[in-house]
C-alpha cells in the first residue's frame, strides 16, 4: 500500500526520502531532481528580476543584456522577450519534459512518514475579501503588495529627484501684461513651455511656472510608471486562466483554483492601469489639452488613442466582474469578459512590440490554450443518458474516448446547444474514473434559467411511455472543454478524510467515495481508511442524490478495511417527512437517452502529452521565426519604425504561429484521435450502459438506498457543529495527517477553515493536522 500513496505537488518543497537505488533507476531519480532544480531556479530568476526591476543593479544588468543581444534579427523587442518572456516558455517546455517522464514516478513516491504543516492546506485568512487564504497564498500576496508598494516608492523617488535636476528659469520677480500672457503656451504644457520674452520685456511668473512644470511632470511620470508596474503585473495575469496549462499541472494547481488568482490579479492590474490614465487625464486636463491627447495616435512614442481603447475594454471587463455585478448579471459579466481581445490587442498597440514583449509569454500560453480549447469545443457529444431527479437535480451521462483520463475531482466545461451556442457551464464531475472509461457524469442543480430549460427538455421528452420512448425527437448535443482539475488524486494521499459538503457540494464527493469503494473491491492499494462526510442540505428530498453511489460496494466486507461514516443535517425541516422512505429510493423519474454517441475529443492540454508538447514547441518556434522573418525582411528594409504597427504585428505572429502551424499538429493530432476511436470495439455494457444502470436503479433502488441509508445517520433541524465534530474526530484519530475537502458555500467554508485553523494551532502533540482543500468552483 505504500509504495504506491500519490505524492504531493511535483514541485513540491518536500525534502526527498533517502532511499538506495541502483542504475537506471538512480539516473531516473538524479534526472528528475536535475530538472526540478533547473526549473525552480529559472522561475526564482524570472521573477527576481520581475520584482526588482526598479532597483539600479537590475536596470544596469537589463541594459547591458538588452545592448548585447539587440543586434540580432529581432531587435530590442527580441531582447527584452528573449529576458522577460522566454523564462515562463522555457519551464513550460521543461514542464512537459518532466510531466511525461517522471508523472508515473511521482504516484508510486511514498506519502510523509510524519504528520506536518503544509502552506498550501493551512488557512490562514478565512475572513475578509480574498476568501480562505492558505499560507502559501498570503505569501504570494504579500509579495506582489510589496512589489507595487515598493516599485512605486523607488520610482516616485528618482522621479522626484530627477524632476528637481529639470532646468528652469531661475527666480525672478517680474509681472505679467495683458499681452504677455495671451502668449501663455497652449497645449502640452510640458512639451512647449519655455522662458517667454515678449517686446515689452516681460517674463511670465517663473516661480508658478516651475511649480507647474514640476506638477505636470510629476504626474506624468507617475502615470508612466504606474503603466509600467501593471505590465509586468499583465505577464502573471493570464497565467491561471490557462486551464490545461501545463504549469498549473506542474504545480497541481486546478483551475477553478487558479481562477481566484486571476480575479486577484485582475483588481491590481486594472486598479494600475486606471491610475496610469488618471494620472494622464489629470495632467493634460490642467494644461487644456486632454482632447487632443486622447485622441493623438503617435506612429512613434506611445500611442494615446489605442490607450484609451484598451483601458475602455479593461474597465467594463473589471466593473461587470465585481462580485454583486456578477453574481446577479452573470450572462453580462461573460459576454463582456470576451472584450479581453480588444484590451490585449489595444494594448499591443499603445505600448508597442518592445514594450509589449514583456508580458509576451504568459499571453501567448494563454493564446495556447485558448486554440486548443477552442478545438476540443467543435465535436458535438451526444449525451447517452439524462436524467432528472425527484430532489431537482439533473444528471448527465457524457460519452468519452478510454484514452481521456480524469480523477474524480476534476470540472468540464458544458455548452448545451438546444440551450445556447454561447454559454458555458463549468460542472464537477461525480463519478469515478474507475466506474467505467467510457463516460463521464455530472451532477446538476436546477437552479436558474439555463438548468429550467434543461430539466424541460428531459421531462417533455419523456412524457411518453417508456417502452415506445422516441429518443430521436428528444435528442441532447452538447460540447464539452476539458476535464480539468488536479494532476494527482490528492483525496487518496491522505489516510483519514473529512469530506464537507452544502447541497449539490456532495457531487465531487459521490465520485471521492466511488473511487475509493472501487480501489478496495478490485484490491488496488488505497490510502484512505476512515472517512467521514458531513453533508448540510436544506430539504430531505435532496438526500435522495447518496443513492447515486453505486451501493453494491458499500457493504460489511469492507468494514474492516474503510470505517466510513455519513453525518446528513436537514436545515430547513424540523422532523422526518412522512413520505422520507421514498424520498431516498433512487427512483428516475423523467429520462432521455441515446443508445450510442460521439466521444468528448481529447484534443486538451491534459491528454496526450506527447502531442500537447509537441503542438507547444512547433508553435513557439513558429512564433519567434516568423516575427524574426518578419523583421529582417520587412521592418528594417522598409524602415518601418510605427510603434502601434509592430505592437500588432507582433500580436499577428503569436497568433497566426499558433493557428496555422499549431493548427496542423492539432489536426494529425485528431485525426490520430478518430481512428483510435473508431478502433475502439464498444462492450455491451457500454452501449446500453443508461438502460442497464435505470434497470438495477429501478430493480434495485430501495435495496440500494436502505444499504446507503444504513451507514448515514440523518439530523434534522440543526446545522453541524463543526467544532464538536472535528474534537472528536481529533481524539479518535490521533498524530496524523487528516484532508479536508470543503465543497459548498463561501459561509460553509469559511466555518470548516477557521476549525481547521483552530484545531492545528492548539499546538498538541497527539492530535492530527487538518488540511483545508476548497473543491467550490466560484466564477
Amino acid at each position: 500500500m505504500d509504495d504506491f500513496s500519490p505524492s504531493v505537488p511535483l514541485l513540491s518543497s518536500r525534502a526527498e526520502e533517502p532511499v538506495n537505488l541502483k542504475g537506471p533507476r538512480l539516473l531516473l531519480c538524479l534526472g528528475r531532481w536535475a530538472l526540478k532544480s533547473l526549473m525552480w531556479i529559472i522561475f526564482i530568476v524570472w521573477v527576481g528580476a520581475i520584482f526588482l526591476y526598479p532597483s539600479d543593479f537590475v536596470q544596469y544588468w537589463f541594459g547591458k543584456l538588452v545592448r548585447a543581444t539587440q543586434g540580432t534579427i529581432f531587435g530590442i523587442t527580441g531582447s527584452i522577450f528573449l529576458i522577460l518572456s522566454m523564462p515562463v516558455l522555457v519551464i513550460a517546455l521543461l514542464a512537459y519534459v518532466y510531466v511525461t517522464a517522471f508523472s508515473e514516478e511521482n504516484y508510486q513516491k511514498k506519502g510523509a512518514k510524519f504528520p506536518r504543516f503544509r502552506m498550501r492546506t493551512f488557512p490562514v485568512l478565512v475572513d475578509g475579501p480574498f476568501g480562505v487564504v492558505s499560507a502559501a497564498e498570503f505569501i504570494g500576496i504579500v509579495l506582489f503588495i510589496a512589489y507595487v508598494l515598493w516599485a512605486v516608492s523607488d520610482y516616485t523617488l528618482k522621479a522626484a529627484s530627477e524632476i528637481s535636476k529639470f532646468p528652469l528659469p531661475s527666480k525672478m520677480k517680474r509681472y505679467m501684461s495683458p499681452r504677455s500672457s495671451s502668449l501663455l503656451p497652449k497645449g502640452n504644457f510640458i512639451a512647449s513651455c519655455q522662458l517667454i520674452v515678449t517686446e515689452d520685456l516681460v517674463v511670465f511668473f517663473p516661480n508658478r511656472v516651475n511649480v507647474l512644470l514640476q506638477n505636470y511632470l510629476m504626474l506624468e511620470s507617475t502615470g508612466l510608471h504606474l503603466g509600467s508596474i501593471g505590465i509586468f503585473c499583465t505577464a502573471f495575469l493570464f497565467l491561471p486562466v490557462a486551464r490545461g496549462s501545463i504549469l498549473l499541472r506542474l504545480i497541481d494547481v486546478p483551475f477553478e483554483q487558479a481562477t481566484r488568482y486571476h480575479v486577484w490579479l485582475g483588481h491590481l492590474t486594472m486598479m494600475l492601469f486606471t491610475l496610469h490614465g488618471i494620472c494622464y487625464i489629470i495632467s493634460w486636463s490642467l494644461q487644456g489639452c486632454l482632447l487632443d491627447e486622447l485622441l493623438e495616435w503617435k506612429n512613434i512614442g506611445i500611442a494615446n488613442l489605442p490607450g484609451v481603447i484598451s483601458l475602455l475594454a479593461g474597465l467594463l471587463m473589471w466593473v461587470t466582474s465585481l462580485h454583486p455585478v456578477r453574481k446577479r448579471y452573470f450572462e453580462l459579466f461573460f459576454y463582456t469578459h470576451q472584450l479581453y481581445l480588444v484590451f490585449v490587442i489595444f494594448l499591443a498597440m499603445h505600448v508597442g512590440d518592445f514594450v509589449f514583449s514583456i508580458a509576451a509569454g504568459g499571453i501567448f500560453l494563454f493564446i495556447l490554450d485558448r486554440f486548443l480549447r477552442f478545438c476540443q469545443s467543435r465535436t458535438t457529444v451526444n449525451i447517452i443518458s439524462a436524467a432528472c431527479h425527484p430532489c431537482g437535480t439533473v444528471e448527465l451521462v457524457i460519452s468519452k474516448p478510454a484514452s481521456l483520463k480524469y480523477n474524480a475531482l476534476s470540472f468540464i466545461f458544458l455548452q448545451v446547444r438546444e440551450l445556447s451556442w454561447l454559454q458555458w457551464h463549468p460542472f464537477s464531475v461525480s463519478s469515478s474514473p474507475l466506474d467505467g472509461e467510457n463516460h463521464i457524469a455530472i451532477l446538476i442543480k436546477v437552479l436558474g434559467e439555463w438548468t429550467g430549460r434543461l430539466r424541460d427538455i428531459i421531462t417533455s421528452g419523456s412524457e411518453q411511455p417508456q417502452k415506445t420512448l422516441n429518443f430521436k425527437h428528444s435528442r441532447l448535443t452538447a460540447s464539452v472543454e476539458g476535464p480539468y482539475g488536479h494532476e494527482l488524486a490528492y483525496h487518496l494521499l491522505y489516510e483519514s478524510l473529512i469530506l464537507v459538503a452544502g447541497g449539490i457540494g456532495i457531487s465531487p464527493f459521490l465520485a471521492v467515495l466511488s473511487d475509493i469503494l472501487h480501489r478496495i473491491e478490485k484490491k488496488e492499494q488505497c490510502l484512505p481508511k476512515n472517512v467521514l462526510v458531513i453533508w448540510a442540505v436544506k430539504k430531505s428530498k435532496e438526500l435522495s442524490l447518496i443513492s447515486l453511489l453505486d451501493s453494491q460496494h458499500v457493504c460489511s466486507s469492507f468494514s474492516d478495511k474503510l470505517n466510513l461514516d455519513i453525518q446528513a443535517y436537514v436545515t430547513q425541516e424540523s422532523e422526518p417527512s412522512l413520505e422520507e422512505g421514498g424520498t431516498y429510493k433512487s427512483v428516475t423519474h423523467s429520462s432521455l437517452a441515446m443508445a450510442a454517441g460521439s466521444h468528448m475529443s481529447s484534443l486538451v492540454g491534459t491528454g496526450n502529452n506527447l502531442w500537447a508538447a509537441s503542438y507547444f514547441l512547433v508553435s513557439t518556434a513558429a512564433f519567434i521565426i516568423s516575427f524574426g522573418l518578419i523583421e529582417q525582411f520587412y521592418l528594417k528594409p522598409l524602415g518601418i519604425s510605427s510603434w502601434w504597427y509592430r505592437g500588432l504585428l507582433f500580436i499577428i505572429c503569436m497568433v497566426a504561429s499558433v493557428v496555422i502551424l499549431g493548427g496542423l499538429i492539432i489536426f494529425f493530432w485528431h485525426n490520430l484521435e478518430r481512428e483510435d476511436s473508431s478502433n475502439e470495439k464498444c462492450r455491451d455494457g457500454n452501449k446500453n450502459f443508461y438502460f442497464q444502470e435505470n434497470s438495477k436503479q429501478l430493480l434495485h433502488g430501495e435495496f440500494a438506498s436502505l444499504n446507503i441509508m444504513s451507514i448515514m445517520t440523518t439530523h434534522y433541524g440543526c446545522r453541524p457543529d463543526f467544532q464538536g465534530i472535528f474534537s472528536s474526530f481529533s481524539q479518535a484519530s490521533g498524530h496524523v495527517d487528516v484532508g479536508v475537502l470543503v465543497c459548498g458555500p463561501p459561509g460553509l467554508q469559511t466555518s470548516v477553515a477557521k476549525e481547521c485553523r483552530r484545531q492545528n494551532l492548539r499546538g498538541r502533540w497527539n492530535q492530527p493536522i487538518f488540511h483545508f482543500n476548497s473543491h467550490s468552483f466560484d466564477l
